[in-house]
């Protein structure tokens, strides 16, 4: 069953619990653990997947551009629940390579969690989470790209974890970071196409 997290430990031990019976773990499955009512830990757990090694699977990226496209854009509509296609439900990857990203982020979610608290709420309550949304799907739109863009897709992944984080704890301090990680990798972006459009 979903429950309401408020930390990053707490949602990786949980997905890592419901997953622990699959041979094969759907992202219907993991969605369903974190709960398809709330953007802040859909958000959070795109952020890390792109953050985790499973980024490093070809198509990856793009899978969790469409997810936080779909919940993002819907967020801004005013809808309460999440429609998701079931094509995209229906992805799975190993519960071995699961559980290795999980024990991955252990440590920065053991790190992260001590270091978070609600401050600067402005940011991340009403008017606060729609420019986050709105900003989410910017990256969502340029999370194709970052497939060819060394270490891109990564630090878009840093991007939305933060963003989630912020969200989930109401740390506005968080959400400041999240849109300057943003800026670099729009940055970052920009600098490789241009290198390889001068370089060719």
């Amino acid at each position: 069953m979903p429950q309401e997290f408020t930390s990053l430990q707490q949602m990786l031990d949980h997905i890592g619990r419901e997953a622990a019976s699959q041979e094969r773990v759907t992202l219907d499955l993991v969605i369903r653990a974190v709960g398809r009512r709330s953007f802040a830990p859909l958000l959070l757990l795109v952020g890390l997947i792109l953050f985790s090694p499973l980024s490093g699977i070809p198509g990856v990226p793009t899978i969790m551009a469409i997810l936080v496209l779909l919940v993002a854009v819907q967020l801004l509509l005013g809808r309460q629940y999440f429609w998701l296609p079931q094509w995209l439900l229906r992805r799975s990857i190993s519960e071995k390579s699961l559980q290795r990203a999980l024990h991955f982020l252990q440590r920065p979610a053991q790190w992260s969690d001590r270091w978070l608290r609600p401050r600067f709420r402005l940011l991340v309550h009403r008017t606060g989470t729609y420019l986050i949304a709105a900003i989410c799907v910017v990256i969502a739109l340029a999370l194709p790209v970052m497939e060819v863009v060394p270490f891109s897709a990564s630090l878009a992944g840093v991007a939305l974890t933060a963003f989630g984080l912020a969200l989930v704890a109401h740390d506005g301090l968080l959400a400041i970071i999240a849109f300057v990680l943003t800026g670099l990798t729009a940055g970052l972006i920009l600098f490789s196409l241009l290198s390889g459009y001068f370089a060719a």
